[in-house]
């Protein structure tokens, strides 16, 4: 009997799904169908955030192709004008055009847009090497992406899917790169600069914080801000920054005004005097039972003083020799 078993399940037919569909239909179906596509097929994301740099790490990506090829699968999604829009592997795809590569291996998602635009950012968004202003419009594409994929499923009566378990807020994109709330509203901030004050920021030639204070600023107020900072050669504090916030907000931010704020001397803070630090049970074992932390200091500077004495005396007498 169990002979016969064996030989029922050895000619067991295939499941009727089996039958019917290919391997790559199976792969399509589950969301991870992976196939080699020529590069001129693949396109890069609509308005990609994230720079992809010539520099010396691109060069070592080019290197490692040559010898090793791409060890990481494109993530792509299907155009509706033919091709493929690249979610994940930008460097990868430049890379290996300048490796001289005519294909490479993708794994193909059909994703909607927001989809697609929360999985490109988090798919780059812990690079070790992206500039304040990247991270700034990227926070504010899955921001924004979030915010209109959980109003559809409210507008069907659907609850939120499994890909978001909380609101489509900045404490759940706060989860997802590690940062607070309310940084994530700071670098979102960051958007409503002029072009040019967001150049400074990626040049640090203008902190973080008082760049967010500036972003309240109209853009005109901005412009004459960076006129005023260009000429004279400066840049604000955080305080200058809120109060020049503060005059904006109150439409009294005429360029006198600005003047006023700008050219107020900063406070002056006094460098802090370098303090040494003992732990008292290194030293107690040198001192009387009893001995108090201002007696032991007062005792270690006598003998300082008594040493460098000492060694005065001894290099006095070398050189009369």
């Amino acid at each position: 009997m169990a002979a016969k078993n064996k030989f029922m399940n050895a000619m067991k037919m295939p499941a009727i799904a089996d039958m019917f569909f290919s391997e790559a239909d199976r792969q399509r179906e589950s969301g991870d169908l992976v196939t080699e596509v020529p590069l001129s097929e693949l396109h890069p994301f609509v308005n990609h955030p994230f720079e992809v740099r010539d520099d010396e790490d691109m060069q070592k990506l080019v290197d490692s192709i040559k010898e090793n090829g791409v060890l990481t699968n494109l993530t792509v999604r299907p155009r509706a004008e033919g091709g493929y829009e690249i979610i994940s592997g930008h460097r990868r795809f430049h890379a290996a055009q300048l490796a001289g590569l005519d294909k490479i291996k993708v794994q193909v998602r059909d994703v909607d847009d927001d989809q697609a635009i929360i999985d490109m950012v988090d798919a780059n968004i812990q690079r070790e090497h992206i500039s304040p202003m990247e991270k700034a419009r990227a926070l504010k594409m899955k921001n924004e992406a979030m915010k209109r994929s959980a109003g559809r499923r409210k507008e069907n009566g659907c609850q939120l899917d499994t890909h978001f378990p909380e609101a489509k807020t900045a404490t759940q994109i706060g989860a997802d790169v590690g940062e607070s709330p309310k940084q994530i509203f700071r670098y979102i901030r960051l958007n409503e600069l002029i072009p040019e004050l967001q150049k400074k920021v990626d040049s640090n030639t203008l902190k973080f914080n008082p760049a967010v204070e500036l972003s309240y600023l109209t853009p005109d107020e901005q412009q004459s801000f960076l006129d005023y900072a260009e000429a004279q050669d400066c840049t604000p504090s955080l305080s200058q920054a809120q109060k020049l916030k503060a005059a904006s907000k109150d439409g009294t931010l005429t360029p006198d005004k600005l003047e006023e704020i700008m050219s107020a001397q900063k406070p002056s803070v006094a460098p802090r005097e370098p303090v040494l630090n003992i732990n008292v049970s290194k030293v107690a074992q040198y001192f009387p039972t009893g001995c108090t932390k201002q007696q032991m200091e007062n005792r270690i500077l006598k003998i300082l003083e008594s040493y460098f004495r000492q060694m005065a005396h001894e290099q006095a007498h070398e050189e009369e020799r």
